[in-house]
């Protein structure tokens, strides 16, 4: 089974190598939990390499100076070779931001036809902010023309399913995350079963008051477990077994 590094030593032990190449992975969770934080690592961990990423931003998470610490100094006060190291590195990573759902469509649109050809990881982050966003005017336009909601339902389908192919057919590993929310005292994943059909290894992080935990909720090799970590400049590293 080939895996790509998840560009932290402690992640990379936990999931026994990486993640997968020819599936999709889907983060999810809450606010700050360090959704953005595992994308980037795993984006920084293929683009030093030389490899082309493919990073989708709808959330404006994606932010250089968290790629220059976490690439850090090559030497004591290597200054210069530190940027020429991070514009190597931001080189190989592109960065698409589609600011609504119908933006993001046509992303989607140009991953399905050629975009990735060119790419040996391809990461969504998030794939559900501004479907929650177009659900809720579907819902308003629900009510003059019925079948708005399946309509808007049926397009994340699609694109996560473009996804699914992707992964598939090119072996190209995807990372995507989600967001959650609240019903009846449970946390649930939006997307709901969309994304619970097509991920294949689903990722929970929680973070209650600081102390950060990474659930392995599903792996097709791998049993539930967890993790506790820390974020810090030079990236994630563990706090302790559970």
């Amino acid at each position: 089974m080939v895996k790509i590094s998840a560009g932290s030593y402690d992640l990379n032990k936990w999931l026994h190598g990486g993640y997968e190449e020819d599936v999709v992975t889907v983060i999810y969770g809450g606010a700050a939990s360090g959704k953005t934080n595992f994308c980037l690592l795993a984006a920084v961990s293929q683009a030093k390499k030389g490899n082309k990423v493919i990073y989708v931003d709808t959330e404006g998470g994606f932010s250089a100076e968290r790629v220059k610490q976490i690439i850090g100094k090559v030497n004591g006060d290597g200054k210069t070779k530190q940027i020429e190291d991070i514009n190597k590195v931001m080189e190989n990573i592109l960065l698409l931001k589609p600011t609504n759902f119908n933006e993001q469509k046509k992303v989607f649109d140009r991953l399905a036809k050629h975009l990735e050809d060119e790419a040996s990881l391809i990461i969504v982050d998030s794939m559900t902010i501004h479907y929650r966003i177009e659900l809720g005017d579907s819902r308003e336009r629900n009510i003059q023309n019925p079948g708005e909601i399946q309509k808007t339902n049926s397009e994340l389908a699609r694109q996560i399913g473009i996804l699914g192919e992707i992964t598939r057919k090119k072996n190209i590993p995807i990372i995507v995350t989600n967001q959650t929310y609240n019903w009846e005292d449970e946390k649930k994943m939006v997307g709901g079963d969309i994304l619970k059909y097509w991920g294949k290894c689903i990722i929970e992080l929680v973070n209650e008051k600081g102390n950060r935990t990474a659930y392995l909720r599903k792996h097709r090799s791998l049993p539930e477990k967890s993790l506790n970590f820390m974020i810090y400049d030079g990236g994630i590293r563990k706090r302790g077994w559970i």
